[in-house]
């Protein structure tokens, strides 16, 4: 199985459009410990040939054209793409608004729990993804089923589990409890089964939980929400009034963050991904990235391949 980060920011992407924080900034002017990152998807596949996306990032267009094995292939005829389907984890923007890139007439599958499945029916510009070329499948929860699209088995299966979490930003309305429905945002136990390897993706989740911890205790691969190294630090960097909590994302450090949770937990390999520009963690070489590293993680980046 191969595994590539098309993106691993979070939303907005590093640097972001309009920030002046430090590390925008830095990688702007070029600083080469501050690479640059494109917006929050996977792309998977268990031959080379057909892939799948984990996501759809606004950024996919640019995802695609840098990633050889995404392109058309001039023997396959004038219209093709070895893009199969996509699985999206939740209903953020981040993750759902790069399906408009892939309009024009191409056969492949959709999937996504009933609440983000909603969320497209709600929006008729995701209608220029013809149902008929591009078929909605609802993921059911807690259930292994084969990924498939255009047509062709992937050779791959594909299980969604709610997590802990919250809806998107720009559902929310004034007053709301923000607190998660089951299918607000899932993680994803992707899985092949004639070589039997495995993988977790896990891009946005507010708390390891013990059913969580539980799940995927023991794993050899996990990616996971990386957006913030603090909980407070874009309070405290004056980019916003939000914490990583009141967003539904659990922070790198501290005592009930990820790196202390997941520690006992005897994942072998572990990378973050969804990175926010805030992050500490992005400079390569900081005290940030230099704890995550000793504490067993890797800091993805756009490119970036895993072979199982």
């Amino acid at each position: 199985m191969i595994i590539k980060i098309l993106g691993a920011a979070a939303g907005g992407g590093f640097p972001q459009w309009n920030c002046n924080c430090r590390n925008c900034h830095e990688a702007r002017t070029g600083n080469p410990a501050f690479r640059p990152r494109t917006q929050s998807s996977l792309a998977i596949s268990a031959d080379g040939q057909s892939w799948a996306l984990l996501n759809a990032s606004p950024d996919l267009r640019q995802q695609i054209n840098a990633t050889p094995e995404l392109s058309a292939r001039p023997q396959k005829g004038l219209r093709d793409s070895p893009i199969k389907a996509v699985v999206m984890t939740n209903g953020d923007v981040d993750h759902i608004a790069g399906l408009i890139n892939l309009r024009e007439g191409q056969a492949f599958s959709i999937y996504a729990a009933n609440r983000v499945m909603a969320t497209l029916e709600a929006n008729s510009v995701f209608n220029v993804v013809a149902h008929t070329n591009a078929p909605r499948i609802s993921l059911p929860l807690d259930t292994p089923i084969a990924l498939t699209g255009a047509g062709i088995d992937l050779g791959l299966t594909i299980e969604a589990f709610a997590v802990p979490g919250k809806i998107a930003l720009y559902l929310e309305t004034e007053g709301a409890n923000f607190g998660s429905r089951d299918g607000d945002t899932i993680g994803l136990r992707i899985a092949a089964p004639a070589s039997g390897k495995e993988f977790f993706y896990i891009p946005g989740v507010a708390e390891i939980d013990a059913p969580l911890a539980a799940r995927i205790k023991g794993a050899s691969l996990l990616f996971l929400d990386g957006t913030l190294f603090t909980d407070d630090e874009m309070v405290t960097q004056g980019l916003s009034h939000k914490t990583g909590q009141r967003m539904g994302h659990i922070s790198m450090s501290g005592p009930q963050g990820s790196m202390a949770v997941v520690e006992p937990l005897a994942i072998k390999r572990r990378i973050y991904v969804h990175i926010n520009n805030s992050n500490p963690a992005l400079e390569d070489g900081s005290s940030a990235a230099r704890a995550v590293e000793s504490a067993g993680w890797e800091v993805g980046f756009d490119g970036m391949e895993v072979r199982l």
